[in-house]
């Protein structure tokens, strides 16, 4: 069955209102378009203007003509996600209304496949996380700036997984600055690899979310996966691999330029990064800061910036985020 258009059961009424009937397939569950005991449902009568009424498997909307022809075409991209065997959750119906209202077309957004893995696919959750993939596939130096939880890091390394599995690159290389410890490293107890683990484990940790965890030893092993502190990059061409450097707020203008200079031929490079979590001593310049101005205009990079809206952890995350910009943007003001 054709879904309806937007022309489609839209009633004009001499108040000024308007009416729109969905009728929904008969193969799609209710359920799973309206959520379990209609969760889904009250998160639409929330979060949208128009009036919403449910009969068997028709939707009808009523009030003002604009509102109506936008809640029609929010639960319209809620069908089309379903019929893919993708399952909606709270915050995917919530991130699907707020693509709609702003013309995106959120289906095509949250059922771009990346990688599956594990019983589970790896997907852009929002716009801004659909363009930054999007770039990553057409320029060589992709640069993912934004706050904690917007799967910068995360998209990132299921890029890098992708394109080994498909014999794009021979090698992926994971690297950050271990800037917390400073020059303190060497009296760290332990080996070498015990003294810098505590900073390259959340490339661990999302390693082992994408791969089979008895493969992953074997990568690291014989190279095809390197994970190293970005110190270890210095004096290198790396070709033929998909290169990721984390936490790069954290790397001095020179490190940075150090970095990006290590590229080979057949490689990319991805560089993510919170320019509001600087942790680089006093009087330091963060080489990611002024990164965008400097490389502005050079072909084959792109600067992807994610907010507080791209957040894809606890909802409560981005809520967070949200507080803590505008307290900033608050004192900036007062300060001025």
């Amino acid at each position: 069955m054709v879904l309806p258009t937007k022309e489609e059961f839209l009633t004009t009424i001499e108040s000024g209102a308007a009416t729109r009937r969905v009728a929904i397939p008969s193969s799609i569950n209710m359920v799973a378009v309206l959520g379990p005991r209609d969760e889904f449902l009250r998160i639409l009568e929330d979060q949208l203007d128009a009036d919403i009424h449910v009969r068997g498997n028709e939707v009808t909307f009523t009030g003002d003509p604009a509102a109506v022809v936008q809640a029609g075409n929010v639960l319209t991209e809620l069908v089309t996600i379903v019929r893919t065997g993708q399952g909606l959750t709270s915050d995917a119906v919530e991130r699907v209304v707020a693509m709609t209202l702003q013309d995106v077309d959120a289906a095509e957004v949250l059922t771009a496949n990346i990688l599956s893995t594990r019983g589970k696919t790896i997907r852009p959750k929002t716009l801004n996380q659909k363009r930054y993939v999007d770039a990553i596939d057409a320029h060589t130096v992709t640069f993912g700036i934004g706050p904690a939880g917007t799967g910068k890091t995360y998209l990132a390394m299921a890029k890098a997984v992708q394109a080994l599995q498909a014999k794009l690159v021979n090698r992926i290389i994971l690297t950050r600055p271990a800037i917390e410890a400073g020059e303190r490293l060497g009296f760290l107890p332990g080996t070498l690899n015990d003294k810098i683990d505590p900073y390259l484990r959340p490339l661990y940790d999302a390693l082992h979310d994408m791969l089979d965890a008895a493969s992953v030893p074997r990568l690291l092993t014989s190279g095809t996966i390197e994970v190293a502190p970005l110190a270890y990059m210095r004096g290198r061409t790396l070709n033929d691999a998909f290169i990721i450097l984390d936490e790069a707020q954290n790397t001095s203008m020179e490190q940075l330029k150090m970095f990006l200079t290590r590229l080979g031929f057949g490689s990319k490079m991805v560089v993510t990064g919170d320019i509001t979590q600087i942790d680089l001593p006093g009087g330091t310049v963060s080489g990611l800061t002024r990164a965008e101005r400097i490389l502005d205009g050079v072909a084959d990079i792109a600067f992807c910036t994610m907010t507080s809206r791209d957040v894809v952890r606890h909802r409560l995350v981005g809520r967070i985020v949200a507080a803590y910009d505008r307290y900033e943007a608050s004192s900036a003001r007062k300060n001025a």
